[in-house]
């Protein structure tokens, strides 16, 4: 199968999964789900044979009526396509799976009676819709399936209609995501007037003032799809949708979008000059910072992991500046803290949708005690928590020594980020603790005493994450060290 069938491919199993899924009812309808999700994995690993072998691009169509226009269609598939689609593919399959049990009627936080085929649509879809932003070989493909993540968080956020407040959270990611999609459009005109192309490449193309102005118009784009200040506030809201579509939007997906622009643009346009990288940085910790002060006064553990995300995005954001400073040390351990933060929020995310799923609850006040009822639940969260904050063996560990190190190398200015980084992640451990503590410690709360049943596929989606959060260096380091 040659690269443009399995390009194709990907995007019609999630699709046909999702036309089935609204329609079918029933078992049928989870059966669908499940295989189609994980047939997109599957083909997903296909792939990745053909990008040992060196990246492909295939351009497939024009606009006649656009002279000199070029080809603005086709396929991308390179080793950070690749590292994109695994991340959107393994983590949206694991999600399907743990959404078996947990959208069902033994849900004691949210019992799901009726619109199951409109959730497995618009999971599905969206899958398709990432896997469409992953594989663009031009701004212009990638502004079409980057709308679509837009519509498809704002129908999944908003998924329990009758509550006000899920209405009005969708409503304002969809509103707050959109401003930066115009961002993001005027950038695309910008370059299309000035170079008749919508090549990543054609950044280079442009005069250095030009092309400053368009990287910026292009970071406001993704600092609004990955939740970064000041567009930040749309993400802890956002948690009034069901804990996989936060589990898969709010940590593997559509904010995962925004990094996945930056990342594509500053590689496919450097050299980029110094004051861009600076702003890049110095937005990401101000971010931080923003997201570490907010810990301390989430009650709700979802808001708290929304925040933690929100912070973790902005390492990468750190990164990515750190690049251009010329640390490629740091751009390893971004793109590298692009699959262990998918896997270890991924994973918090889930074990506090089974929290909610057994006793109802998303309260650190309301919760303790629950390692006595709810073992596997007690130690995904801590391995989950270990992930994110950098303890080893985990994951997050490696990324996080490696962003660390990058800007200690650089020296100077990079030192302090350095420094400010070691800092925060003392920090979010000390709380990520001490939050673990008080839920999954102690005598069981009345929450907790009514724990009880069996929900094998969240089970299993809890197992695969908790051994990914050891792993996935193994797999993600190669494919990032094939990035040029």
């Amino acid at each position: 199968m040659g690269v443009a069938e399995l390009c194709l491919v990907l995007l019609a199993v999630p699709l046909t999964g999702a036309c089935l899924a609204a329609v079918l009812g029933g078992r049928a309808r989870e059966v669908v789900a499940v295989v189609s999700s994980f047939g997109s994995l599957v083909v997903t690993l296909l792939a990745g044979q053909k990008v040992s072998l060196g990246p492909a691009k295939l351009e497939l169509a024009r606009l006649p009526w656009l002279p000199g226009s070029g080809n603005f269609l086709g396929f991308l598939l390179d080793p950070l396509t690749f590292l994109m689609l695994l991340v959107i593919t393994l983590i949206g399959f694991l999600v399907i799976l743990y959404s078996v049990n947990y959208m069902s009627p033994a849900n004691v936080e949210h019992p799901s009676t009726d619109g199951r085929g409109r959730y497995y649509f618009w999971m599905l879809f969206f899958i398709c819709s990432m896997i469409g932003v992953a594989i663009s070989p031009s701004f212009f493909q990638l502004f079409i399936f980057w709308e679509l993540t837009t519509l498809c968080s704002w129908m999944l956020i908003s998924f329990y209609q009758k509550e006000e407040k899920a209405l009005k959270a969708g409503f304002k990611a969809l509103i707050m995501t959109h401003v930066g999609g115009l961002f993001l459009m005027t950038a695309i005109v910008l370059l299309f007037i000035n170079t008749g192309s919508f090549e990543f490449s054609a950044l280079n193309q442009l005069s250095p003032a030009l092309k400053t102005g368009v990287l910026v118009l292009i970071l406001v784009a993704a600092w609004a799809k990955a939740a970064q200040v000041p567009f930040y506030t749309w993400l802890p809201d956002a948690m009034e949708a069901p804990t996989p579509v936060s589990a898969y939007l709010h940590a593997a997906a559509m904010v995962k979008a925004g990094v996945y622009l930056a990342a594509r643009t500053l590689i496919s346009s450097y050299p980029v000059g110094y004051p861009v990288g600076l702003m890049v940085a110095i937005m990401a910790m101000v971010t931080m910072a923003v997201g570490v002060f907010l810990f301390f006064y989430q009650d709700d553990l979802k808001r708290l992991l929304a925040l933690s995300t929100i912070t973790h995005l902005a390492y990468i954001f750190l990164a990515l500046g750190l690049a251009v400073f010329g640390s490629t040390t740091a751009l390893k351990g971004g793109l590298l803290h692009i699959a262990a933060h998918a896997c270890g929020k991924g994973l918090l995310f889930l074990s506090v949708g089974a929290l909610g799923y057994f006793t109802g609850s998303r309260k650190i006040s309301e919760l303790s005690g629950a390692l006595s009822r709810l073992p596997l639940v007690g130690l995904a969260f801590f391995v989950g928590a270990f992930t994110v904050t950098g303890v080893p063996p985990f994951a997050g560990f490696w990324s996080k020594f490696l962003i660390i190190t990058g800007a200690l190398e650089l020296g100077g200015v990079g030192t302090l980020f350095g420094v400010l980084l070691l800092i925060e992640s003392v920090i979010a451990f000390a709380w990520f603790l001490w939050v673990g503590q008080k839920v999954f410690l102690g005598a069981p709360s009345p929450a907790v005493e009514r724990a009880s049943g069996r929900a094998p596929g969240m089970e299993i989606a809890l197992v695969v994450l908790i051994i990914l959060c050891l792993v996935i260096p193994l797999v993600a380091l190669p494919i990032i060290g094939l990035i040029g």
